[in-house]
């Protein structure tokens, strides 16, 4: 058995060096994003259970459960409701994954990875993996800042993971690749941007650009729901459940298909499905669309109850102008430009931010109560 570690510490390279500490005699990490308020703290340390915290008084021991040996990483997932998840992930995940990763990317020795985000979420965490298996060199931020990164791209930085709305903070033609994930990725964008598509039980992105990387298969399920199965996947929850089934494939709840020209096209989350009138509406498509109004800056697509249509599309929009708010009707004929008519919001509500994820990804499940 093997000890587990909770890292309360902040992004830098003490962060890197203690992980390699841990990892060399033979213990795994937990790491803990310290935006945290001390309850929610409490909370997932309770649930992680970690034998060990380290923060920056020094180690210090813990009464919590150990790990099997050959465990490299125990991450929290960012679940919206309840307890979050620990995701445990092996040495031999994580080498499949930066392997699979730098082979796709063609990352050579004279590369220079960037972490920018936070290492509390596998994005953020996954750089420092591929960097260290890649063996190349590393610079971490405690954070995503646009002039920081800047500095670092100056400074040699080759390689950096982002998210999308970071991704509009910096000239993209400051990093030879620039790999997103965290949401969907805009539409218009450079060719130097890789979009992903990934989990933390996969151990970072594990579909590029629609194409699954090598050592992963993908299969749609009869109901549309996507399957995966690949050597960098999981070993199991922290509290003993796994969403692998018995032929090894993950059951991820997200809804896909395959393109004309064979790449995966993902729909969304299967709970995010907004059924109207009997028709279908998949949010990420309106909202693609919406995103491109003049008038609004941000914007969540959610089903709303009703006793005729059974869900209305509602679309809760931060204006670009508080005095000039785009109104249901001109978003309806928007949308109807490329999209059927039964897609089209039917309701509209003007708000002033949308809940969202450290990574930047809208909550949609939280939209009604947080906006109100």
């Amino acid at each position: 058995m093997s000890n587990l570690v909770a890292l309360d510490l902040p992004g830098d390279q003490a962060f890197v060096d203690t992980v390699r500490r841990i990892w060399d005699r033979g213990d795994a990490v937990l790491p803990i994003d310290r935006r945290l308020p001390g309850p929610a703290r409490a909370a997932l340390l309770a649930a992680m259970r970690p034998t060990h915290l380290v923060d920056t008084a020094g180690e210090h021991p813990l009464d919590g459960e150990p790990v099997k040996a050959g465990d490299a990483l125990v991450m929290a997932t960012s679940g919206s409701t309840g307890v979050p998840k620990g995701v445990i992930l092996t040495h031999d995940a994580l080498v499949a994954s930066a392997t699979a990763t730098s082979r796709r990317l063609d990352v050579r020795p004279d590369d220079h990875w960037l972490a920018c985000l936070p290492l509390a979420h596998i994005g953020g965490f996954s750089v420092i993996t591929k960097a260290l298996h890649a063996n190349t060199r590393l610079t971490v931020l405690p954070g995503f800042d646009a002039d920081a990164v800047t500095a670092a791209a100056n400074a040699g930085a080759t390689l950096v993971s982002l998210v999308p709305t970071a991704l509009q903070r910096i000239d993209p033609a400051l990093f030879r690749v620039i790999v997103l994930g965290g949401a969907r990725p805009p539409a218009a964008r450079t060719a130097n941007t890789v979009a992903t598509y990934g989990m933390t039980e996969t151990g970072s992105g594990v579909v590029y650009d629609g194409s699954p990387l090598d050592t992963v298969d993908v299969r749609i399920a009869a109901d549309g729901e996507i399957l995966l199965r690949g050597p960098m996947l999981l070993r199991i929850y922290r509290d003993g459940t796994t969403p692998v089934d018995a032929d090894g494939w993950l059951h991820t709840d997200d809804a896909g298909r395959w393109l004309a020209d064979g790449r995966l096209h993902v729909e969304g989350r299967r709970s995010d499905l907004i059924v109207t009138g009997g028709e279908n509406v998949w949010p990420d498509a309106v909202e693609h669309v919406l995103l491109r109004h003049p008038g609004v800056a941000e914007v969540a697509v959610v089903g709303e109850a009703d006793a005729e249509w059974g869900q209305l599309v509602s679309a809760w929009v931060v204006p670009v102008t508080s005095s000039d708010p785009p109104t249901v009707a001109g978003l309806r004929e928007w949308v109807c430009r490329e999209l059927p008519s039964f897609m089209a919001p039917k309701q509209l509500h003007l708000v002033t931010g949308l809940p969202r994820t450290a990574l930047g990804k809208v909550r949609r499940d939280e939209v009604p109560s947080h906006s109100r």
